[in-house]
């Protein structure tokens, strides 16, 4: 049970959900957008989350789909991964969503929910940092398509009344050969202390993390010192532990310097996967 009563909406269409947002927001009722609702019951027992007014948004059609044609696959926010898990269109993504939490939590954590969370392991956007994935976002100004890295820095940057509604990856991304390791301090579903997702495309790997930081990320400088091939692979990986971004977690699951020791066998994990693919 949650501390706190709140009004519940059920918007049919995006402009909908949109203008709904806007009048609740305006009449200061904290509007709380609902896919999944695995982060509003958590947060809201432990009163780290409040809200006047739920929008569950799960009914939308253009939330839910899975649409692979043409040169891309289109995935709707508010999928669970438990049916991207069914599905499997990205296989980088099936396996990284795969090992989020348990499989019943899984059925009602969503794309958009895990990518948009205050969790800072958010797993499920590595894939689309490595695949160039572009986002369609609607708001009160209407709808917009993003590159992703350009809106995703270290959180998803949305304007408020913002929605999440789609994410589309180009086919040749999907099909590239991939490395995707969740490694955790000892218990099978317990937190990660790192995940870590690879591709190789046309010869150069390209890598993204969760759990080192406070944010998951893609970097470029780390993608450049391990695509050094004029040096060997423990010179490699030295450079890109050098050029990380900061700072390193340090937490009840693993010290600062562990984590790094775990991501420098991964990083040599991922070289010999990938490397000469």
């Amino acid at each position: 049970m949650l501390p706190f009563d709140f009004d519940y909406y059920r918007p049919e269409t995006l402009q909908e959900a949109v203008e709904l947002f806007q009048y609740l927001d305006q009449h200061g009722k904290q509007p709380f957008i609902f896919s999944g609702g695995t982060e509003l019951i958590t947060l809201g027992r432990i009163d780290l989350a409040f809200t006047e007014a739920v929008i569950d948004i799960k009914d939308i059609a253009e939330f839910n789909v899975i649409q692979l044609g043409g040169e891309h696959l289109v995935l709707g926010s508010t999928l669970s991964l438990s049916k991207v898990e069914e599905a499997n269109p990205f296989p980088l993504l099936t396996k990284t969503a795969s090992e989020v939490a348990d499989h019943t939590a899984r059925e009602k954590i969503t794309l958009g929910g895990n990518i948009c969370a205050r969790i800072f392991y958010r797993e499920t956007v590595l894939p689309f940092l490595l695949a160039d994935s572009q986002v369609l976002i609607i708001g009160p100004n209407g709808k917009k398509i993003v590159p992703i890295n350009d809106i995703f820095q270290e959180e998803l940057r949305l304007e408020k009344g913002e929605f999440l509604v789609q994410i589309a990856t180009e086919n040749r991304f999907i099909r590239a050969p991939f490395y995707t390791v969740k490694r955790r301090q000892q218990w099978e579903t317990g937190y990660p202390l790192i995940t870590i997702a690879a591709v190789n495309i046309e010869g150069r790997i390209r890598v993204a993390i969760s759990g080192l930081c406070p944010f998951p990320f893609r970097s470029i400088g780390v993608e450049e010192a391990l695509n050094n091939r004029g040096q060997s692979w423990e010179a490699r990986v030295d450079a890109a532990i050098s050029v990380l971004p900061q700072p390193i977690l340090e937490d009840v699951e693993g010290s600062s310097e562990y984590r790094l020791f775990v991501l420098r066998n991964l990083f040599s994990d991922l070289l010999a996967a990938l490397d000469r693919v």
